[in-house]
């Protein structure tokens, strides 16, 4: 029982430290659009909670569960917060809120993929398309507010490491009791990520004029 407990806190810390990244993103966007304070804070919890409300919307988990335990709503409040007093030295800690922001995106995964077979959507396209709306809503939901096209559709291979972890979850379920899938799922998605993050992984860009396409690996090594 203590040993269950003990898992149970370290992924409910993996998803705070997700949901922290994504807040810190969503209140810096905020911050460089000049909002106001209360414009940064819907954005930063926007970009925490979004991805989270629109797959419980999806499975039918209604009401949402950020509305029936306010936890990772408080968090991302809270968090803004501090964003306010410390932004001007936030971006040291960039590669930091990065690995945040992995960890985070790998909890989130697994846990919607298997949100999604305990609803008894268990499709491979309804697991891997809850996965994704749930890592990257957020996100596409912060740049929509601010007009801008949204950063998972320019550069990061973001979406990709989710399809991949939820695919992962997907085939290995039905094999294994237990939560083995669900940590592999986390291992995949967040290891994908930090390879992208220190490789500067990114798919090219396609120019339109005929030239050779522009080469994803840009930011190699940040």
């Amino acid at each position: 029982m203590h040993k269950k407990g003990s898992v149970m806190t370290a992924w409910s810390l993996f998803e705070i430290m997700g949901i922290v990244a994504f807040a810190i993103s969503g209140a810096l966007t905020g911050i460089q659009k000049r909002l106001d304070v209360f414009g940064v804070l819907v954005l930063a919890v926007t970009t925490a909670i979004g991805g989270g409300v629109l797959r419980d919307v999806i499975i039918g988990n209604t009401p949402p569960l950020t509305f029936r335990d306010p936890t990772f709503f408080m968090i991302s409040a809270l968090a803004t917060v501090i964003v306010f007093f410390t932004y001007r030295w936030l971006d040291r800690f960039k590669n930091t809120i990065q690995i945040f922001d992995a960890i985070g995106l790998g909890a989130f995964t697994a846990t919607s993929a298997k949100l999604a077979t305990q609803h008894n959507l268990d499709s491979l396209l309804i697991v891997t398309t809850v996965a994704v709306i749930t890592g990257i809503g957020g996100s596409v939901m912060r740049d929509v507010f601010v007009k801008e096209i949204p950063y998972v559709f320019r550069q990061e291979v973001y979406a990709i490491t989710t399809i991949v972890g939820a695919m992962a979850f997907y085939y290995t379920q039905p094999y294994f009791t237990g939560n083995f899938p669900l940590y592999l799922c986390f291992c995949i998605t967040t290891g994908l990520r930090l390879c992208c993050i220190k490789y500067g992984w990114n798919f090219p860009i396609l120019d339109m004029e005929g030239k050779k396409g522009i080469s994803g690996n840009r930011n190699a090594g940040n």
